[in-house]
């Protein structure tokens, strides 16, 4: 059984943690064959989303496959930390917008996993946190970071610190999650999410996506200079004329990302 699924319907890359067994822990093997489909991803001329699930509805992932780490040196332990840390900040660095599908638990490296990616939709059962403390470690696929830039300094570091499980409504009030629904409508919210997006510009949207995830990283005036350049970027496109002529014409414009 392979580890990892993948599929591609229209303009949406589907990826499926597939490790059911093992709560979809991530082993070596899954984190090799998840950077290879990401790095297809990043540069596909048709794939203008990319939506992140786990088999099954008990777990999106419960991080490590702590059974493989317990057999492995420190040389080895060291490597997958560096390969997490890599393949999620390839996720986090797609120019398609990322959704992430929380389908059950998240602990660990799976939450990390979902902070990686730009929106998490969560079926209203699912129990996530960055428990890493409670087995002698801490958050090291980014947790550290991307907790904090989300929810605040201090409330992810009582999370973190306290190894807290958070239920699926504790995390949307603090915003860790975008939405939560019933399991039974999980698929189609994440589809009309995913639809909202792809109906606008494909050029566009990514270049709103870079603007915002750049910008967050500089100063104010860094930052409109980002947007500025990301703007120009668009002026010449065919998409841009598209809107225009589909707004005199009355009509849904037809984009093309061109």
């Amino acid at each position: 059984m392979t580890v990892l699924k993948y599929e591609q319907k229209e303009f949406i890359a589907y990826i499926t943690l597939n490790r059911p067994d093992a709560l979809n822990a991530f082993n070596y093997e899954m984190l090799e064959e998840l950077q290879k489909v990401v790095e297809s991803v990043r540069i596909h001329p048709d794939i203008r989303l990319v939506i992140i699930t786990g088999t099954g509805n008990k777990s999106f992932s419960v991080g490590a496959d702590l059974k493989e780490r317990k057999s492995l040196p420190d040389s080895l332990v060291k490597r997958n930390l560096n390969k997490f840390g890599e393949v999620f900040s390839m996720i986090e660095q797609l120019p398609q917008p990322t959704i992430c599908v929380l389908n059950g638990y998240a602990f660990g490296g799976g939450l990390e996993l979902a902070l990686a990616c730009d929106f998490r939709i969560a079926s209203d059962h699912i129990s996530v946190g960055l428990t890493e403390t409670s087995l002698g470690i801490i958050p090291g696929a980014g947790g550290t970071q991307r907790l904090p830039r989300l929810i605040g300094e201090t409330k992810a570091l009582e999370l973190i610190l306290t190894a807290k499980k958070l239920d699926a409504a504790e995390a949307l009030s603090i915003g860790l999650v975008t939405q939560i629904v019933g399991e039974d409508t999980l698929q189609q919210t994440t589809e009309d999410f995913a639809s909202r997006i792809l109906r606008n510009a494909p050029i566009a949207i990514q270049q709103a996506k870079f603007a915002v995830k750049q910008g967050m990283k500089v100063d104010l005036h860094t930052g409109l200079q980002i947007e500025r350049k990301a703007y120009e970027l668009t002026i010449p496109t065919e998409d841009r004329i598209e809107a225009l002529n589909a707004f005199s014409e009355k009509r849904s414009p037809q984009f093309k990302g061109k």
